[in-house]
């Protein structure tokens, strides 16, 4: 208790340092704030024991960008695509909510209301907080979006979560701060989105979108509300949530919609008219109540009254609603059991923690989604593959550029290289993260309005990090950067005889990283930090690069070496063509061999060996050269048919959300493939050419532990009139069982089964289709007793299943002929200008062969290093003689099991720092343990003068985080009480996350 105690004390001392932080920052109102107010829970309506109570809640469902642009949504623009106009829902509701103190409204995406509010003056202001200091107005997820679920990284999901909440906070205080989380929309629902939820206070979380049969089962059982366990090393009730699924989705009864975008008749209640139908009316409510509270636990229901951007002319649904529970409540005096009232889903949630009831417990996901037995949507897991890709490089440079932001000081946002923010970055990263963006099933316009919003954030960041980069190094030399590398395209270094590349690491740990320069010399001499030779070979440029660059870039050369970046930190290597060949100790130690070798085909390092068939060129093995493992492993190209819908038991088509292939059997691209193989000191590599449109490159590194498959498609030929879905499959021998694992949204692994659900009897329609998964970092194969793990680690998010047994399947690509009839009304049949005749997307796949019980140590790291791959910036020449060529900004490396999550300045003098246990309770002999880390000693220049701890979301002090307590059908676990073993030195367990704000003095 000492040190609780002293934490306590550390942060009242905390306030008293800035008083601007604890008055105006993201923090809750003073206590004599919250007295002056009846907001949240305090504000529910009064419900009537012994009757059937009826929540109504109005409310609107806007997406941030879906068929329209952000912008076009918000402004009302481009009507003729689909009515939408966000700033008008929010002036009429505001308007309507005066007029009656009974009525209620929820808003959920915060990126619209915040420019809805930027646009109002200060008497509308004023009356908005009233509205939402007496809970009319009421906040519900809060995140600038309501995110996808399958295709988003869990640190892009806390980051959105964080800016809305932020806004929330320091506009309302703590009645603007949302007790539910809001997920009515995504396709299927992921068990870490839960876990961060529940670790970010929310009571409960409230969805429509579950799996027909799902569905079925729980009516049935009563168990359509249930508590779900989100993590399994986590100590209960930690990741614990309450969790509803909406009777109607998220659209209110059939028969009652009231917007201007509906068809259903008013309430005409004037009896003197012929057409009088209250009566009607009240009876058909009574009917749909009754029913829905037939597959429901307790004496209270909740029915959304709203759907996709209504309530722009809000009288129509409040007049309507306003009589609706007048007429419906009158019926009480005649013996009804039927009460209604306006409501929002916290007080719903209220009114269910009260009755005391045991819920069905759940510790699996909610993934595959399918609607109907032929439709399952699996195919959003991959859309859009290229559009995924760039957000999770964007992901990388936002956490440099916030890292630096703090590491560079004031300098970094207005330096010599101009004001640079990162602030942009961070909004169009969190418009990335709805669920129409990166899951790739928004119009094609809108897709492009996204990758715009993150380019212009890249223009903002790269300023900071110039800025930054220049006061640690001491440097002023103008910074470039190539965008392009994975193209190999760079004009700086095509054109330049010598030059410096920076390589800053985010990470918290050291890490060796290849680096890949396009040029047009054949000799190069590098060397290091440290002024030491650096080992360095120069490839030829691929064909299938050269034609994916389409004209951009002209270098026929690759130069490629390794470097060493420190933790949070860079180092500088100095790149100058040689004249001539010198065979000395200072160049390259041997010229790259080219071409087929006699007899055996393979490509090796110290730690892997992965052999090819002569005849086929295909991969056939895969040895670990440490533990002497080895498996069988052939790697191929597929692709699915995709239906049209033209079959005999369903109608539906492929499209951007749904996967439906017209057989079980994919077509092979090619049974062989041309090869090139090329061996260096630094490098060896097979080139495989499959087909004009699939190729790869099969590469180990002289220090990587992985093999990796850089593999380029497109593009996708549809001149037979066939829809592609586009597969890499790899066969091993390892006796699976069907059973493989994925990661949820890049942290926890789940055990997934073929034709299996661990919670109902599943009935399998699409063999296929419906045995595919998220995969968002990694997945794997495994059979302990043989001691074979073969994991996979994504580049992206992508969708993938074992459909056979030792087999993993991903898919890469998808290029379709039909709409899927889900709303976006067009093919995804992805152009440009730059590729008229399809897309080309290129990616990687990193493979390693480990005993499991090992496995995560390496895969774990490896899966970050893929996600926070370093920056590589250039200047020209020579380093200063006074620059610093190396920087850490940690005194020391973090320990193998800790990730430092978020290190973000928040204010003049504090910063948010996130550290993260990245290993489950169960995967590591050596780092599935607690950690301990002291902040004084974290870092090299900053010093840490105090910190609190707050929730994940950094909008609720740690102290203040109380959430309901439920009671799961299962015994109820005891938690545990960990103390950290003093002020300055906090401790990690298993998968935990703890975000602090340090008060700091650079």
């Amino acid at each position: 208790m000492a040190a609780r105690s002293e934490h306590l004390h550390t942060a009242a001392a905390f306030c008293a340092f800035s008083l601007l932080f604890c008055a105006v920052s993201s923090f809750p109102l003073a206590p004599e704030g919250k007295r002056q107010t009846k907001c949240g829970y305090e504000s529910c309506p009064v419900t009537k024991p012994g009757l059937l109570n009826v929540h109504l809640v109005p409310h609107t469902h806007d997406d941030v960008g879906w068929l329209k642009t952000v912008d076009q949504y918000f402004y009302g623009d481009r009507n003729d695509i689909q009515h939408a106009g966000v700033q008008y829902i929010l002036d009429s509701v505001v308007d309507q909510l005066l007029k009656n103190p009974d009525r209620r409204f929820i808003y959920v995406e915060t990126s619209f209301f915040f420019r809805w509010w930027k646009q109002q003056g200060e008497e509308m202001r004023n009356t908005v907080r009233m509205l939402v200091n007496q809970g009319r107005l009421e906040f519900v997820n809060g995140g600038w979006c309501m995110s996808d679920e399958a295709a988003t990284h869990y640190s892009s999901v806390i980051d959105q979560m964080t800016l809305g909440l932020r806004f929330l906070n320091e506009t309302f205080g703590e009645c603007g701060r949302p007790r539910v989380a809001w997920h009515i929309d995504p396709f299927g629902h992921a068990r870490e989105h839960a876990s961060m939820f529940a670790q970010m206070g929310y009571d409960g979380l409230f969805f429509g979108r579950v799996d027909y049969q799902d569905r079925d089962q729980r009516q049935k059982s009563l168990d359509q509300e249930l508590l779900w366990r989100a993590s399994d090393s986590l100590t209960p009730p930690m990741a614990d949530l309450f969790t509803g699924i909406l009777p109607n989705g998220y659209n209110p009864p059939e028969g009652f919609c009231w917007d201007q975008s509906c068809d259903d008749a008013p309430i005409r209640d004037d009896p003197d008219l012929e057409d009088y139908n209250v009566d009607d009316v009240v009876q058909r409510f009574l009917a749909i109540a009754h029913a829905q509270a037939n597959v429901y636990k307790t004496n209270h229901i909740i029915m959304t009254m709203g759907s996709d951007f209504q309530y722009e002319n809000a009288n129509l649904w409040y007049k309507n609603l306003d009589k609706l529970i007048l007429y419906v409540n009158r019926r009480q005096s005649n013996g009804s059991n039927v009460n209604l009232l306006y409501s929002t889903p916290s007080c719903y949630l209220q009114e269910l923690h009260r009755a005391n009831q045991t819920w069905a417990l759940k510790t699996d996901d909610f993934f595959p989604y399918a609607d109907d037995a032929h439709d399952f949507w699996t195919g959003y897991f991959t859309s859009r593959p290229a559009l995924k890709r760039y957000e999770r490089f964007s992901n990388a440079l936002l956490q440099t550029c916030n890292q630096l932001e703090v590491l560079g000081g004031p300098v970094s946002r207005n330096g010599p290289f101009g004001k640079g923010d990162t602030l942009t970055m961070r909004k169009s990263m969190a418009v990335a993260q709805h669920h129409d963006a990166v899951s790739g099933t928004s119009k094609q316009h809108v897709a492009n309005d996204y990758a715009r919003r993150l380019a212009t954030g890249w223009n903002t960041c790269q300023v900071v990090v110039s800025n930054s980069l220049s006061a640690l190094s001491g440097s002023a030399a103008p910074r470039v950067y190539c965008d392009l590398l994975n193209i190999s395209v760079c004009s700086f270094t095509e054109a330049s005889p010598e030059f410096t590349v920076t390589i800053f690491n985010p990470l918290g740990r050291p890490v060796l990283w290849p680096v890949r320069l396009p040029v047009n010399g054949t000799q190069y001499s590098v060397s290091g930090p440290d002024g030491n030779h650096v080992d360095s070979q120069v490839v030829p440029v691929s064909g299938s690069t050269h034609d994916v660059r389409r004209g951009r870039g002209f270098a026929v050369n690759e130069l490629v070496f390794e470097v060493q970046a420190p933790p949070l930190g860079f180092s500088s290597y100095y790149v100058s063509q040689s004249q001539e060949w010198t065979g000395t100790k200072t160049g390259p130690e041997s010229r790259p061999k080219t071409g087929l070798t006699q007899g055996s085909l393979q490509i090796e390092n110290k730690f892997l060996r992965a052999t090819f068939d002569p005849d086929t060129g295909l991969l056939t093995g895969l040895m670990n050269l440490e533990t002497k493992q080895k498996i069988d492993l052939t790697q191929n190209f597929y692709w699915y048919n995709a239906s049209d819908g033209n079959s005999s038991d369903s109608n539906q088509p492929s499209g951007a959300y749904i996967f439906r292939p017209n057989s079980s059997t994919p077509f092979v691209i090619s049974k062989t493939a041309k090869t090139q193989l090329i061996q260096t000191s630094v490098m060896q590599e097979l080139r495989q050419v499959f087909s004009p449109w699939v190729s790869q490159v099969v590469r180990l590194y002289s220090g990587s532990r992985a093999l990796e498959l850089e593999w380029t498609i497109g593009p996708v030929p549809i001149d037979d009139d066939l829809g592609k879905e586009v597969i890499t499959r790899l066969d091993t021998n390892i006796k699976s069982g069907g059973v493989f694992y994925t990661d949820s949204n890049g942290r926890e692994l789940l055990r997934r089964r073929k034709d299996f659900r661990p919670t109902w009897d599943l009935k399998q329609s699409e063999p296929i289709a419906g045995n595919y998964y998220p995969i968002n970092s990694r997945a794997f194969i495994m059979v302990r007793d043989e001691e074979n793990q073969l994991t996979v680690v994504t580049d992206r998010s992508q969708g993938g299943s074992s459909i056979q047994n030792g087999s993993l399947e991903i898919m890469l690509h998808r290029r379709l002929l039909y709409d899927d009839v889900r709303g976006v009304a067009e093919p995804l049949n992805e152009t440009s200008a730059l590729f008229p005749d399809g897309l080309v997307v290129r990616g990687s796949l990193l493979l390693s062969l480990d005993p499991p019980k090992s496995a995560a140590d390496k895969h774990r790291p490896l899966g970050q290093e893929t996600v926070l791959q370093p920056l590589l910036s250039f200047t020209k020449g020579k380093p200063e003689a006074s620059a610093e060529l190396t920087f850490s900004g940690l005194q020391t490396a973090l320990p193998p099991a800790v990730h430092l999550l978020t290190l973000s300045q928040w204010d003049s003098d504090s910063v948010l720092l996130r550290l993260e246990h990245q290993f489950q309770s169960w995967e590591s002999q050596s780092n599935s343990q607690p950690v301990t880390i002291n902040l004084q000693k974290l870092f090299s220049t900053l010093t840490v003068l105090g910190f609190s701890e707050l929730n994940l979301s950094a909008n609720q002090w740690k102290e203040d985080m109380k959430r309901f307590d439920w009671t799961p059908k299962t015994e109820k676990p005891v938690q545990k009480t960990f103390v950290d073993p003093s002020f300055w030195e906090v401790t990690l367990r298993p998968m935990e996350i703890r975000t602090f704000l340090l008060r700091v003095r650079l």
